[in-house]
């Protein structure tokens, strides 16, 4: 069987909502939603958060995730990386418990819409390829073909991007330009050499999953979290406390 580990990041200086990662969502912790989704997962075999707070810690314990140490205070700032904080998670367990994971799961807790079939297709899709990693990703609601830099506002505005030999593609109907995906936060699947090895989230060869608009909630402000609440309760499907 293999060894999947779930990485909870959830540092406790939110500063633009204030313990944002504990507050309630539906009666619950926010991190709780992360939580439960990696508990129901078939494929996922340990749960850890990585965060600086005790508060957080407790609360994430309650749920039933471990947290087999403290978050250093040099990895929980506002400019800290998702790189920083699962690096140091893979070293601490490589030294501490010579525990090496097959694959590393991040299930962000600011993105609490997301179902648990999403999860194991995602684990079995790159743990079957050669891939680095896999993100989720959705269709952009406005095509960047036609969005403009402007450095001056009394300068001319150039394009944001060209598209070899058409021209004037920010002139050109919608259905005309390729279809453009983002990538939303709710779930990253990556292989630890991946991290530890090339140094990076992502890697060199990044497989996508292609989900809904449904999905793209992002937890920041009161209303995103009066939006999920909405989009969660609509359906059974999506990762909730009965």
């Amino acid at each position: 069987m293999k060894s999947v580990l779930a990485i909870i990041p959830a540092r406790g200086g939110s500063k633009g909502l204030p313990n944002k990662n504990i507050l309630p969502l539906l009666g619950h912790p926010l991190i709780a939603y992360s939580i439960k989704a990696a508990q129901q997962s078939t494929l996922i075999n340990r749960i850890i958060v990585s965060t600086d707070s005790e508060i957080i810690s407790k609360i994430a314990l309650r749920y039933g995730a471990e947290v087999p140490f403290m978050r250093p205070n040099e990895l929980a700032g506002d400019m800290s990386t998702d790189f920083e904080v699962f690096e140091h998670a893979l070293y601490w367990f490589s030294k501490h418990e010579d525990y090496h994971p097959d694959l590393v799961v991040q299930l962000r807790p600011t993105s609490p819409v997301r179902t648990v079939k999403i999860i194991d297709d995602c684990i079995e899709k790159l743990d079957s390829s050669d891939a680095d990693s896999i993100r989720i990703v959705t269709q952009c609601m406005a095509t960047p073909y036609k969005m403009w830099r402007i450095l001056d506002t009394n300068m001319p505005m150039t394009p944001l991007l060209t598209l070899g030999n058409v021209c004037e593609p920010y002139n050109q109907p919608r259905q005309k330009l390729p279809q453009i995906f983002w990538q939303i936060g709710f779930l990253d699947v990556i292989k630890p050499k991946t991290i530890l090895e090339k140094r990076s989230m992502s890697g060199d060869i990044i497989l996508p999953y292609i989900v809904s608009q449904d999905f793209a909630v992002d937890i920041d402000d009161l209303s995103s979290f009066e939006k999920a609440a909405d989009v969660i309760s609509k359906s059974k499907d999506y990762v909730h406390f009965e």
